[in-house]
């Protein structure tokens, strides 16, 4: 295992309307809700998307940093890359030689996690984490309360296979995080940059959506495609040919 995209974490006004979305659109269903989010004034909600996991946090006070975040970008949308390596150690030198700041770090017996600081990353906060006995690609993950992603029912959407990240210099971006993560650039079918993880690919792009550099899409390997884009109609989302509008993101379903 070099780095998987174990977790995508948005971040809306408000939770239960995101809840009810996911649920009838995407037919996700939450598996955790992790009270230890509240010493950041934060509530939060969990939803497993093949071996990874889909969060949403909304702030519950004034002045918490994720109520910053909606603000600056101007609403809902994308927050967190959350990705699971094999040696947390290797990631923390590489940080400090590239110049990047550990914005929080957090530490139990079976689970580590550097988040990294936004604006030294550019974009997203960029997570490195470690799970004790996580090696298999459905194996346990804290934040889950540890479970394992292995005992899910099936769902309309088979898994996360990218995310999409936003910036007026789409190049300029996608250097960083490929110098932060010592991966290699490459392009897509289109000659965007792209990052390619051991299970999914970071996609560069340039902002035209007026709220600036972001994290601001996510594609869905779907069983069911149909049936997440009659969802999306029933439920009123803005949507253009595959792509669905939630929780101010851009859900690419293929």
């Amino acid at each position: 295992m070099n780095l998987r995209m174990r977790q995508i974490c948005l971040v809306a006004r408000e939770l239960a309307p995101v809840v009810e979305v996911f649920r009838d659109v995407f037919g996700l269903d939450v598996c955790h809700r992790d009270p230890g989010v509240g010493k950041y004034g934060l509530e939060n909600a969990l939803f497993p998307v093949g071996n990874g996991f889909l969060e949403v946090v909304a702030p519950m006070r004034d002045g918490t940093t994720a109520g910053r975040y909606l603000e600056r970008r101007g609403g809902d949308g994308g927050y967190m890359v959350i990705t699971q390596c094999g040696d947390l150690a290797q990631r923390r030198t590489r940080c400090e030689a590239v110049g990047v700041r550990v914005a929080n770090e957090i530490r139990y017996p079976d689970y580590q996690e550097l988040q990294l600081h936004p604006r030294d990353v550019g974009a997203a906060m960029l997570s490195f984490s470690r799970q004790e006995g996580g090696e298999a690609s459905n194996g346990p993950w804290h934040p889950a309360a540890s479970r394992s992603t292995s005992v899910f029912i099936a769902a309309p959407v088979r898994s996360m296979t990218g995310a999409e990240l936003q910036s007026d210099d789409p190049e300029r971006l996608a250097r960083r995080w490929s110098e932060v993560m010592e991966l290699p650039l490459s392009r897509d079918e289109r000659s965007r940059p792209i990052i390619a993880l051991d299970d999914a690919r970071l996609r560069f792009v340039t902002a035209t959506d007026g709220r600036g550099e972001g994290l601001a899409g996510l594609d869905l390997d779907c069983a069911d495609k149909g049936r997440v884009l009659s969802g999306a109609r029933a439920r009123g989302l803005a949507a253009k040919g595959d792509m669905v509008i939630a929780c101010g993101m851009r859900f690419y379903v293929v």
